[in-house]
């Protein structure tokens, strides 16, 4: 049995994807959507960090980034957004996220945080990191013919991997602590790549939904260099798996 035939009153998991979402683009929405159908989640709850930890601050404001979140995710009754963390002014790591959704929702409900495959490669550079699997689960979105560029899970994430896999069927029964794969087609998108070409008016209708083109295009965001105001930070060669080798990394 896979989550696709689960019943729906199985589906009480809550899927949570976190990010700056600078901007929210069609990638995003592609994983979000893939969790849905390959998991049995009840809803994606995502989460706009506010200031994290472990890069530059986000280019657009609060307001504008929490903005085109709604309008990505509008029409859809199983997304919904906490944006509590958006007006914090201390940096924001996933352990602390989840400590506070799991405190917010109780310790039965399960909950499942949802990476894609290089951002959990590189989750034993996280904050605190094992932490996370008494918090929630952890769905990992990937080609089922996905090979790693870099060799392969570490020798300690192996461990977890090889005490925690679990189907997704199996997650609706426990609150965390499982690992469970499902299927996405490859998407090569980032929003540091999209704000590059949003600067030198490059045409991305086929990287972000039209709202939130259309909101940017208003708001002439991503246009100018200056902080907030559209500078770019450079991305190490790696893309975006390369910016965690800190030990405070969190959502992308």
């Amino acid at each position: 049995m896979n989550a696709s035939s689960s019943s729906a009153g199985n589906r009480n998991v809550i899927g949570i994807l976190g990010g700056t979402f600078d901007p929210v683009h069609l990638g995003h929405v592609a994983l979000a959507e893939a969790a849905l159908r390959g998991l049995p989640l009840g809803e994606v709850l995502w989460l706009p960090s506010g200031s994290p930890g472990h890069r530059a601050p986000p280019v657009a404001s609060a307001r504008d980034r929490l903005a085109m979140l709604r309008l990505a995710t509008a029409g859809n009754p199983r997304y919904r957004i906490d944006d509590v963390e958006l007006g914090l002014s201390e940096p924001t790591y996933t352990v602390h996220s989840l400590t506070r959704l799991r405190a917010q929702l109780g310790n039965g409900q399960p909950l499942a945080l949802l990476l894609g495959s290089d951002s959990f490669l590189s989750l034993p550079t996280w904050l605190r990191w094992r932490e996370l699997f008494d918090l929630a689960h952890i769905a990992v979105a990937s080609r089922p013919d996905y090979l790693p560029s870099d060799g392969g899970p570490a020798p300690e994430l192996s461990a977890e991997i090889a005490r925690r896999s679990a189907r997704p069927e199996q997650l609706a029964a426990s609150a965390a602590g499982r690992i469970v794969r499902f299927d996405m087609p490859p998407v090569a998108i980032s929003s540091s790549a999209i704000r590059a070409q949003l600067a030198a008016v490059q045409d991305t209708r086929h990287l972000l939904p039209a709202a939130v083109l259309a909101y940017i295009q208003a708001q002439h965001l991503y246009l100018k260099a200056g902080p907030n105001k559209g500078a770019v930070p450079p991305c190490p060669p790696g893309g975006l798996a390369s910016r965690r080798k800190s030990p405070k990394s969190e959502f992308p």
